[in-house]
């Protein structure tokens, strides 16, 4: 809206009046108004759509019609200025209502009166406004927050300002009360999210901070805050003969009815760490610091975004928030809606299903989605299109559906300013709603609402009414008694259960709690709700009985079930994930048992779509790292988002989102994250204790396949820690307790290796191997790069140097990692006796052979032509590169991207694709097989579900014919590696 657009410019009236009688009743107010108001005399004795309007405007709502009764100059201004400056004077002017600069008299009662004649004042023109269409629901429920927040503003430095006259305050600044004071107070629901109604309460929470120090008697802070509150209501809710400005409700406060009006910053968040509740949670969403201290409550926000925003959802408490949804009294039903009567806020499809909707998805995915922690609902609804939780039809109809039955709401309350949501029941007091609302009769304001409404409810519905209707649509599911229901027994057998007896008898174990996941009545209930929609979907998998069968032994083993039941009764799309997990991984299902919440980054919409690439991880970990200070925190922290992100990369392996070499990629860029942030908090505990080194330099150098970024799940990660520092042997670092280079580096690596393995309630980050530094297990845990380069080049044996071809320098002072890389690039491009090196490779092969003979076939390592032939073949075509003039690549690659670089010239082609198809058969497999068990692959053993994903991993239909091609390229490439290094 322009600021000078008028009433006086509509070309046609928006709103009919209610009726002839009601015409002439308000024609004849108005030409009592108009002897002492121009501007309405000269409106009377005019026709056109702004007399249409102002006449039909004060026949539909009483209120407004009053006021102007009572108020004519604001009718007269209303007709003859621009609105929009109006509004933005009045709260301008509420906001300093308190100030004896600006007001003769300041008194209590001349700022409760001036409140008042400026709420009337807004009111109505915010009315006018609204109803002539000159501002929509969003700009009207914009000024009627702004003023509320200026109104309690108002009220809060004029009590401050008098405490401090009473003697029991001392303000930091007299003319800015609130600043500096530590009394906070948010503005909650509505009045936080900038969505106030018409006739809105106005919820509050207050909050002060001691350590202000403005209480002049400490120990009568509270009550002084108190008491102060008290008079806050007053001021805002007590009716006068000006009226009323807001009613004003405390009872968001903790434990409302045992706790003062005003509450200390640190009580209340003990309060809401140890005792806090999920509806409470909801409920700080939409809070906002509106009046005292700014500043102060925007920190205490701040420190209260781990409790509303986890990191991770408890999903027992998903369950709660329903119980919310039961609380309000929103019915699913069926049949018709009936508008007359209807709760517009509380009823079937109206305003709080929508926000329910919002905020649930807020809860879930806040914590680990900053974006998704705005107050209001629109805003809201478009963040959750761009986070993947809803399409945008949803959003673009919720949207509509929002501020259409906010619209009503407003007319509701417009007709006698009352805090109702409720339609009027009788046909003529429902056709004036209609008529607010533009619409010719009730017939046609019906049709539209129960519209609206239904589409609500749909949407609602499907994020929350998920509930599978299998014993009404598939045949009976019927699992009490001693006896199976004969047509229980048939429903499972056309669900796709070869053994439904048995699964019947499985199902029954759960109704009697014999599991510890099913002891309590609540885990035993959710897991009912749950139980049609589990046999749907696993009776959909190729071995339904043994899926099943596999997820009633997870579950036996579960310490507790409510959390995971929860989970997938308000997660559907997570079950067919776990059908494939419990099918085919039991190593992740003993991961999820011990650890549910790994399972919370599988809520993220986007998780199979988002290919887990090292800026994206690198996001994820540093997130979940913000504000552990402490050691061991960081460390656990450290643990709990290493396990999660492997987790997650497993389920994109298994779900086929991304393959093994991305896979073994992205494994590797988490490890070099985690082993990155447990050095630096090593690095910052060992300072702390023992000081700074002088020139102190420290890079972690990556080898084996950490180093070539094909790390599995479970992989160890070889390491070797190269130091350097400033100065001679003999100087020590130069804190209280310092050390000498040998043992601070060494200091440095243990505790570096215990952050790393050392077992703890969150688990082991990485087993350590550092058999590959210099002397293996004999020489120092930490290496200085001066004897490193030496060892390298003057007595290293050739496998070492083939253990180099793969090394990377994982972290670390950068000048001292561009000192390795050199280092390793001057051992690497050294011209060497190429048949030494041909030599020494294949005795170190028939030494493997001879000491580590496979298993079988799949023991895709170690059997002739297997992964540890490809490797020789790489490692040993890099280490005789120089010497048949073929550049190296600047740093270690993949084994696959490395036979690319250095097989140039010295392979045949046909040989090459040869191995690299071997290679990436073997890496598949391998990666697959890693994630999903541990031990080795025995398809006789295996889960059914592992042996379809090693035929898939291996691109072929079945077992046999797997085994077939394994052989085939294995003994193809025990060919090539003899050829190789035949010399």
């Amino acid at each position: 809206m322009r600021e000078t657009v008028r009433l006086s410019e509509m070309e046609t009236c928006p709103i009919r009046p209610l009726s002839q009688t009601e015409v002439k009743s308000v024609l004849s107010d108005l030409k009592d108004i108009a002897r002492g108001q121009p501007d309405v005399a000269a409106l009377l004795g005019t026709e056109g759509a702004l007399k249409d309007f102002v006449v039909a405007a004060l026949s539909l709502s009483p209120y407004l019609r009053d006021i102007a009764r009572v108020s004519p100059d604001l009718l007269a201004n209303a007709i003859g200025g621009p609105l929009l400056p109006q509004l933005e004077r009045v709260i301008a002017e509420v906001r300093r209502a308190w100030d004896p600069a600006i007001h003769e008299d300041a008194s209590e009662a001349a700022v409760m009166a001036r409140l008042r004649q400026a709420k009337r004042k807004l009111s109505f023109l915010t009315a006018l406004a609204d109803l002539a269409r000159l501002i929509d629901g969003r700009q009207t429920t914009a000024f009627l927050s702004e003023f509320a927040e200026a109104a309690v503003c108002a009220a809060i430095d004029h009590l401050l300002l008098a405490g401090q006259s009473a003697g029991k305050l001392k303000l930091k600044d007299a003319t800015r009360p609130g600043e500096g004071s530590g009394v906070i107070v948010l503005g909650m629901g509505k009045l936080g999210a900038g969505e106030l109604n018409y006739s809105s309460d106005i919820d509050l929470v207050v909050f002060f901070d001691p350590q202000a120090g403005i209480a002049l008697d400490a120990s009568e802070a509270t009550e002084t805050f108190a008491r102060l509150v008290r008079r806050l209501i007053r001021i805002m809710q007590e009716r006068t003969a000006d009226g009323y400005v807001f009613r004003t409700d405390l009872r968001l406060r903790p434990d409302p009815g045992a706790t003062p009006l005003a509450i200390s910053v640190d009580s209340a968040l003990l309060y809401y760490e140890s005792r806090g509740q999920n509806w409470e949670r909801a409920a700080f969403i939409k809070a906002k610091a509106v009046a005292g201290d700014i500043p102060a409550g925007d920190g205490f926000l701040r420190e209260l975004v781990p409790f509303v925003f986890r990191k991770y959802l408890d999903y027992a408490a998903i369950a709660d928030i329903h119980s919310i949804k039961r609380q309000i009294h929103v019915h699913k039903g069926h049949g018709e809606i009936a508008v007359k009567g209807h709760n517009i806020k509380l009823g079937r499809g109206g305003i709080r299903e929508i926000e329910f909707f919002v905020q649930t998805q807020q809860l879930i995915a806040g914590g680990r989605m900053p974006a998704l922690r705005l107050r209001a609902t629109e805003p809201m609804l478009q963040e959750l299109v761009r986070a993947g939780w809803i399409d945008e039809t949803t959003c673009n109809e919720l949207t509509a559906a929002y501020w259409f039955l906010r619209d009503i709401e407003h007319r509701i309350q417009m007709v006698r300013d009352e805090q109702t949501h409720l339609l009027p029941e009788t046909e003529s007091e429902l056709r004036r709603i209609a008529f607010m609302m533009g619409f010719a009769d009730t017939a046609e304001f019906s049709a539209a609402l129960v519209e609206v409404l239904k589409t609500v409810e749909r949407r609602y519905g499907a994020l929350f009414e998920q509930e599978a209707k299998l014993s009404t649509e598939g045949g009976n599911l019927v699992f009490t008694g001693q006896r199976d229901d004969p047509d229980t027994l048939e429903t499972l057998r056309k669900l796709g259960y070869q053994r439904p007896e048995a699964i019947s008898q499985t199902i029954r174990t759960w109704h009697y709690g014999r599991y510890r996941a099913t002891q309590s009545v609540e885990a035993r209930e959710r897991l009912t709700e749950l139980t049609p929609e589990l046999l749907k979907v696993f009776g959909e998998s190729k071995r339904a009985d043994e899926a099943l069968l596999r997820f009633d032994q997870f579950i036996s083993g579960l310490p507790a079930g409510i959390q995971l039941f929860s989970l997938l009764g308000n997660n559907p799309r997570l079950l067919s994930l776990i059908v494939n997990i419990m099918s085919s991984a039991p190593r992740l299902a003993e991961i999820i048992a011990g650890r549910p919440h790994v399972f919370d980054g599988m809520l993220d919409p986007r998780l199979l779509a988002e290919l887990p690439t090292r800026s994206h991880l690198a996001e994820r970990i540093e997130g979940f790292l913000a504000g552990a200070s402490h050691y061991e925190d960081v460390l656990d922290r450290l643990r709990i988002i290493a396990a999660e992100q492997r987790f997650l990369i497993g389920i994109r392996l298994l779900t086929g989102s991304i393959g093994g070499a991305q896979a073994g990629r992205a494994l590797t860029h988490v490890a070099d994250l985690i082993i990155e942030a447990a050095l630096g908090a090593v690095k910052r505990e060992i300072e702390a204790a023992h000081g700074t080194f002088p020139g102190g330099r420290v890079a972690i150098l990556g080898m084996g396949k950490l180093g070539s970024f094909e790390l599995t799940a479970g992989s160890d990660v070889d390491l070797i820690l190269l130091y350097d520092y400033d100065g001679a042997a003999s100087v020590e670092s130069n804190g209280s307790r310092p050390l000498d280079a040998t043992r601070y580096f060494a200091r440095m690596t243990q505790r570096l290796i215990a952050a790393l393995s050392a077992p703890t309630a969150e688990g082991v980050l990485y087993e350590v191997d550092m058999r590959l530094r210099p002397s293996g297990n004999k020489g120092p845990v930490a290496t200085r790069i001066t004897s490193f380069a030496k060892y390298q080049q003057e007595e290293a044996w050739t496998w070492e140097h083939m253990a180099l071809t793969r090394a990377r320098v994982v972290c670390g002072d950068e000048n001292l990692a561009a000192e390795t890389r050199a280092t390793i690039a001057t051992v690497l491009d050294r011209t060497c006796d190429v048949a030494v090196i041909a030599k020494d490779v294949a005795e170190m092969r028939s030494l493997i052979d001879k000491e580590k003979p496979p298993r079988d076939i799949w023991d895709l390592k170690l059997i002739p032509g297997g992964l540890i032939d490809i490797e020789f073949i790489a490692q040993f075509l890099a280490l005789v590169a120089p010497a048949r003039g073929v550049a190296l690549p600047e740093q270690a690659l993949p084994t696959a991207d490395a036979l690319s670089v250095v097989a140039r010239g010295q392979m045949d082609e046909n040989d090459l694709d040869t191995v690299q198809q071997a290679l990436r058969i073997y890496s598949e497999i391998s990666q697959i097989v890693r994630l999903c068990i541990d031990g080795p692959f025995d398809p006789k053993e295996a889960p059914a579900g592992l042996v379809d994903l090693v035929c898939r991993a291996g691109d072929c239909p079945d077992l046999k014919t797997l085994e077939a091609e394994l052989k085939r390229l294995s003994k193809a490439v025990r060919r090539i590696f003899q050829a190789t290094v035949a010399i």
